[in-house]
């Protein structure tokens, strides 16, 4: 180790000693003392955020945010308006505040337009290289100038900062994204996150001397190199909940409409003349707190068998077709046995109604076992448990075992997600044995392409199945572990769900998948995604979305069900013309070319690849940002700016003592603090050495 790394990571230890209180309270609100204007308690009239002042009982007043969302579906696209509105309540005339949010969007987002609103003035972003929108925001900043910046962190965590918001003044920052509808088992799903979960961050805390460090609750590790801005503080349940949401969505899916329903919160809906549903919140606003989550089927008879859509942009043709296997659900179970390895998250972050969801469907899955399997069952927190030393047949005795053992499990310990997945890979299943791997956890952790790596280079034979559990688990991780792992992805949102969902993800394992698909038709020059179709389970459809300067008329699409062959064409001409089909297809392409990266692509070309789509699709991607900046200064420069991190709250049903308290912590406060009261007592013991040697 050299002097100068020995120096930094010294440094970082004692850092983490240093700051060991910082880690854990600043996660509840405790920010850097201010003087200069303040208000007592009593004079707040209502719910407002304060921080403390070096002036007992004297308070000052921080931004507050609430957030307005509206979407609008067309078919398999929905179209999304964000309004975050920035408010900073203090009324001294020397009170300049900066709004730093971070907040989470479906992982599948393509975000496109960036609006500053103040007053009635209205400033549209342009999208730029994300170290020049930086440059941009941070010159307007220190200039006194209004300015927002709006920057990917990961494909579902973005970070708003808007600077020098006036005393008592108001500006809204108005970003619009979209995605695709998801389809399965004859229903369509609309996801919008509402809160960053609060996630495991692995590693040794690090310096890095070229980036500016984040508000977040966490330092930045060698292992999560941006730690500092994918973990804002979070807000102790017992101080209320913040930022209010309102929410409204127009639904058009282009066939007439079964059941609308939403388990994640209460809606109206309100049918229009031309078969349209207006749906909104039973409430006005409700807490940030849980994903939103809005269902809907088509009328008995009217389930799509077969969409396509179609677009021109410039010179170049897309189209996004949709076809659906036909596997009903009379198709009789596989005969084929199958190892199956149920690994089940029991970290802090899956304390409350979370590990409750988990063991139910846990013990629902060991149920639907037969003689014929094998299975074991992995936990994992800060340290991973195995039941057997190996996958053991399906006996009344090993059931038996198996589900006393689930019964008992408690959350508690950190997110070391790597070595139970280590060790769920690394086993080998009978030559007559299908081996899947069944994945349970929120995926509350930062270091997800360290495991994205894993799941890539040690899959081997196996397939992975991840189950999100909880309020807000972590979208991406689990959506992307399932493709790398060649299964899918569900998601467990309450306890309510365990019963239908697990059935359905079961049904899907036991049943022989649609595989070897591809697509016959396309030349050399139509760019398709995903360039891989992936096997494909009951109830699921094929997905791709085409490029090229021309589209056949017609494509064929083959695979297998089980040993017999299945086929479908698909028309493109004269289909439906739909405007964003362009923006989907440069969202996947930059998804490629990320996963491209994480197969050994050298950086650089991907990075100019990528920059070369968001560019020209005016898309936030990991090299872009989107930043407005309005031209006359307002803060006189002898005045300070405030900057501060916007809170979020905690996701509902994680419990805050079990995730930031001692010694039951999902972060990883505990094992910083415990590194660096290492590092200061190999200090100490190495100075009293010399002294005595002197």
């Amino acid at each position: 180790m050299t002097k100068h790394l020995f120096l930094r990571t010294t440094l970082a230890l004692f850092l983490s000693v240093g700051t060991g209180t910082l880690l854990l309270l600043p996660a509840f609100g405790n920010e850097p003392e201010q003087t200069g204007h303040t208000i007592s308690v009593n004079d707040v009239k209502g719910g407002r955020l304060l921080f403390k002042t070096a002036q007992p009982g004297r308070f000052l007043p921080a931004p507050t945010l609430t957030t307005d969302v509206r979407l609008s579906v067309t078919g398999l696209i929905a179209r999304a308006t964000v309004t975050q509105e920035f408010l900073n309540p203090s009324l001294e005339a020397d009170v300049w505040a900066e709004g730093v949010y971070v907040f989470p969007l479906p992982e599948t987002a393509a975000v496109d337009h960036l609006r500053m609103k103040i007053g009635e003035r209205i400033i549209e972003g342009q999208i730029k290289e994300k170290s020049d929108a930086k440059k941009v925001y941070e010159q307007a900043k220190q200039a006194g100038k209004r300015a927002s910046l709006v920057e990917q962190e990961r494909p579902n965590i973005f970070t708003t900062s808007v600077a020098n918001i006036g005393p008592g003044e108001r500006i809204s920052v108005e970003i619009e994204y979209q995605e695709t509808i998801r389809y399965d088992q004859g229903a369509f799903s609309l996801r919008f996150p509402m809160v960053v979960g609060p996630r495991y961050i692995p590693g040794t805390p690090v310096v890095l001397e070229d980036q500016t460090p984040g508000l977040g609750w966490s330092l930045d590790t060698d292992r999560v190199p941006d730690a500092s801005r994918i973990t804002p503080p979070v807000q102790h349940p017992a101080s209320g909940s913040i930022n209010p949401v309102s929410l409204t969505i127009d639904l058009a899916p282009g066939f007439p409409l079964g059941p609308i329903e939403s388990p994640s919160h209460a809606i109206l809906t309100i049918a229009e003349p031309d078969g349209r549903r207006h749906i909104t919140l039973r409430a006005d606003t409700v807490p940030a707190d849980r994903d939103f989550v809005l269902t809907w089927k088509p009328a008995p008879g009217q389930a799509p068998t077969l969409s396509v859509f179609r677009e021109q942009r410039g010179d170049n043709h897309y189209a996004f077709l949709m076809a659906m296997p036909p596997v009903g659900h009379n198709q009789p179970a596989s005969s084929v046995p199958r190892e199956t390895i149920f690994v089940i998250d029991t970290s802090g972050s899956m304390s409350g109604t979370s590990i409750e969801q988990a063991k139910a469907a846990l013990l629902l899955a060991l149920h639907r076992l037969t003689a014929q399997d094998r299975f074991n069952v992995i936990q994992f927190n800060s340290v991973t448990h195995v039941l057997f030393s190996q996958a053991q047949p399906v006996t009344p005795q090993t059931l038996r075992k198996a589900v006393h053992y689930v019964e008992h499990l408690t959350a508690n310990g950190g997110t070391e997600i790597l070595p139970a997945l280590k060790m769920a890979l690394k086993g080998s299943a009978p030559a007559s044995h299908l081996r899947q791997v069944v994945f349970l956890t929120d995926g509350q952790v930062g270091n997800e392409d360290e495991l994205f790596e894993i799941i890539r280079t040690q899959l081997g034979p196996s397939r992975l199945f991840t189950i999100g559990i909880g309020s807000a688990p972590n979208s991406h991780f689990m959506r992307k572990a399932a493709e790398f792992g060649r299964g899918t992805f569900t998601h467990i949102g309450s306890t309510n769900e365990v019963q239908a969902q697990m059935d359905a993800i079961f049904r899907k394992l036991e049943r022989p998948a649609l595989t070897d698909l591809h697509i016959e038709g396309l030349d050399g020059q139509v760019e398709m995604f995903p360039p891989r179709i992936p096997d494909l389970y009951e109830g699921e459809p094929v997905v791709v979305v085409l490029k090229g300067t021309s589209l056949p008329e017609t494509v064929t699409i083959r695979g297998m069900i089980g040993s017999a062959p299945w086929t479908t064409s698909i028309p493109l001409k004269d289909h439906e013309a739909r405007e964003g089909l362009s923006v989907y297809w440069a969202r996947q392409k930059i998804a490629a070319l990320m996963d491209q990266q994480r197969y050994g692509q050298d950086e650089t070309a991907t990075r100019q690849a990528v920059l070369n789509v968001a560019l020209a699709h005016h898309l936030v991607s990991p090299y872009t940002s989107l930043v407005a900046v309005d031209v006359t200064p307002v803060r006189p420069a002898n005045q300070p700016l405030h900057p501060h991190a916007m809170k979020t709250n905690l996701p509902d049903g994680q419990h805050a003592q079990a995730i930031f308290g001692l010694p039951q912590t999902a972060t990883s406060g505990p094992i910083q603090i415990a590194l660096g009261l290492a590092a200061l007592l190999a200090a100490w013991m190495a100075y009293a050495l010399r002294v005595r040697v002197a």
